[in-house]
């Protein structure tokens, strides 16, 4: 039950690179090892976090979001006390703890790997944050039945962790957690050791759990399905900056740049080159050839930004596209792989030189339509739903 804020975020580690001895030259036939780094090395060192602002409100679910190495779990050990801050300031209920020790941050951390005491029962590892706390016999056997009872393990309260499944170990991680009544839970990628069914399982446990403890929620993952069926907001971070913040829903629909576009959403938004033109006050898109219309909302707000007829990366989600037999002002592309999901056909296309992935809904399909490798489908873009990139800096040109 705490509001959070982190106010200028910078997390900067040293650049050991340097004080690392020279190999020794390479043969001229020797290919070159080329090395990239993504995140921004300074005089100081190493940019892990730049910048990273963001208001947390009480009983909030916020999901970090990103590939690996993009420093959403280095945030998350900031908030927990784990990490030391570089640079600005961070707030838990309007008191500024940057120098505060973890212990004394009223916060709880569910790891990755469950990090539970082997020697211990399951009893014994949920009552020892209390037991620390030199909490009485009576209030902690209290704590650990109602959060054993929550997360429905009490018939394993007896039994070592040796002797449970990856998703018991990890209910029990978070009930070590929440015995606690935490002003904020912190869980860095608790369920990335678990196999896809069990995950599943314990998304919906833990969309119950939120609903039964008030306690703030910062939650790490990398996987994006998982982001945007918890999170009440999601922050998407690359190479160390917010990329964007928002809801799952704004997020997906108004995606700030080609990166948030092609992270969020599975299968990933296609991608085709084109151009912005502009007539008699109207856009419209020319993909290739195949004139493509603009929703009217659309053109409200490219003419609100005064954007020019230009060259645009033109984004289009899977679920948007649909198969057209008309010749006018189509796009086509050459079946490669047709993939039966039950309720849906995933198209995988060759089209004008780019991977492009439809969703044909079956409900939409003639009986026995079929997809053979190598045929023509034509197809069009939902007006509503196309977003127009700039193809040099990946801006989304709406916003």
């Amino acid at each position: 039950m705490a509001t959070v804020s982190l106010k200028h975020i910078q997390k900067i580690y040293p650049n050991t690179e340097a004080d690392k001895p020279k190999k020794k030259k390479k043969k001229a036939d020797e290919p070159v090892e080329e090395k990239s780094y993504k995140l921004k090395v300074t005089d100081e060192g190493v940019i892990a976090v730049d910048d990273f602002n963001l208001d947390i409100k009480d009983k909030e679910f916020i999901v970090l979001v990103g590939p690996s190495g993009c420093g959403k779990s280095t945030t998350l050990r900031m908030v927990a006390g784990l990490e030391e801050i570089t640079r600005g300031e961070l707030y838990i209920d309007d008191r500024l703890v940057n120098d505060v020790a973890p212990k004394d941050r009223d916060i709880a951390m569910v790891f990755q790997n469950y990090a539970l005491y082997p020697h211990m029962t399951v009893r014994e590892n949920m009552e020892f944050p209390l037991k620390l706390r030199k909490f009485p016999k009576n209030e902690i056997d209290a704590r650990v039945n109602d959060a054993a009872e929550i997360l429905g393990i009490m018939q394993y309260l007896d039994r070592k962790p040796k002797a449970l499944s990856g998703g018991q170990r990890q209910r029990v991680a978070i009930g070590r957690a929440i015995v606690r009544e935490p002003k904020v839970l912190l869980m860095d990628e608790p369920l990335s050791n678990l196999d896809a069914k069990l995950r599943n399982q314990m998304r919906a446990e833990i969309i119950k759990l939120r609903q039964r403890i008030n306690t703030t929620f910062i939650y790490v993952t990398h996987d994006q399905t998982e982001a945007m069926t918890l999170g009440d907001r999601i922050v998407i971070m690359k190479d160390g900056e917010v990329q964007q913040i928002g809801t799952p829903q704004e997020v997906f629909n108004a995606p700030v740049n080609t990166f948030v576009a092609g992270f969020i959403g599975m299968p990933r938004m296609n991608m085709f080159g084109g151009e912005l033109l502009k007539e008699n006050g109207k856009y419209s898109l020319d993909i290739m050839g195949a004139k493509i219309g603009i929703s009217e909302e659309k053109q409200k707000r490219l003419a609100e930004k005064n954007v020019e007829p230009q060259p645009v990366t033109v984004g289009a989600r899977p679920e948007h596209i649909t198969l057209d037999h008309l010749e006018n002002g189509m796009m086509e592309g050459i079946v490669e792989v047709s993939e039966m999901m039950g309720s849906s056909v995933h198209l995988h296309l060759n089209a004008y030189g780019r991977d492009c992935i439809i969703i044909v809904p079956t409900l939409d399909l003639e009986e026995n339509a079929a997809f053979d490798h190598g045929s023509t489908v034509k197809f069009t873009l939902a007006p509503n739903a196309v977003h127009l990139f700039d193809p040099v800096t990946g801006k989304n040109l709406e916003y």
